[in-house]
């Protein structure tokens, strides 16, 4: 298995729940590692600020991409938007798909150029379970995330005579801020299971090592996403009766 000792890896949403477990299992496998977030960093990590819900801020972001030019790109940040589609502002909803699939395919373009003439390296996207099955109330987070599994496979297939990998992890939810005592309603009344963080920092580490293509994270989610490719029709009828009861979250 390939060793990250000195690998300089740039990782976007360094200083969330799941950013900091990464970040820091990244240093103990002898990474240098530089964190963009709008907080600071995990210590033993260089931290820039960066806000990815703007232009502005990724435009910035991928300034230091090009001036740091990373080994390997983790694209981690990301936001999410739980409820009824026509509840997140538009404002939000710019803001969401800046940061969940504008800045990771902006920054991806701005590593490339020192990627490709030095014929090495590595991107890896992490995704949702979501990106491949597109759940009632998590409309847009779920429709980014497509775009970024689809974004993915597209630049591994143009990489393809290249040393340059790309990949795509898609977890199922994981214990962070991102669960709010709603979303923990919501996953009692569906049966939605919730990684703990350092499982899921373990296994995005190993999927860095090993240079995988594609890595969805959970049973039977792996089962649906195959399922939902090959019969949607079908899965809509098996979740409608839970996607309804959920809907009891949202009444005011």
């Amino acid at each position: 298995m390939p060793s990250l000792a000195d690998k300089r890896i740039i990782l976007t949403g360094g200083s969330g729940g799941l950013g900091e477990l990464t970040a820091a299992a990244l240093v103990r496998a002898g990474a240098e590692v530089i964190v963009l977030s709008r907080r600071s960093g995990p210590e033993r990590v260089r931290h820039f600020q960066a806000d990815l819900s703007s232009p502005q801020g990724i435009a910035g972001a991928c300034e230091i991409i090009g001036r740091e030019e990373p080994d390997i790109l983790i694209n981690m940040a990301g936001v999410q938007h739980f409820g009824p589609a026509e509840a997140q502002s538009l404002d939000a909803l710019c803001g969401s798909f800046n940061v969940n699939l504008v800045a990771p395919v902006a920054l991806c373009r701005a590593c490339l150029p020192a990627m490709r003439r030095r014929n090495s390296g590595q991107i890896v996207n992490i995704g949702s379970i979501l990106g491949s099955i597109a759940c009632a109330h998590f409309a847009s987070y779920s429709s980014a995330k497509a775009g970024l599994r689809a974004f993915s496979e597209a630049l591994r297939r143009e990489l393809v005579d290249t040393a340059i990998a790309v990949t795509y992890v898609a977890p199922r939810a994981v214990r962070t801020r991102m669960v709010t005592p709603k979303l923990q309603a919501y996953a009692e009344i569906v049966g939605m299971s919730i990684d703990r963080p350092d499982n899921i920092a373990a296994r995005i580490v190993e999927a860095v090592r090993r240079r995988d293509k594609d890595v969805y994270i959970g049973f039977p989610e792996r089962v649906f996403v195959r399922l939902n490719a090959m019969f949607p029709r079908l899965v809509d009828v098996a979740v409608a009766r839970r996607d309804r009861l959920a809907r009891s979250l949202f009444v005011s």
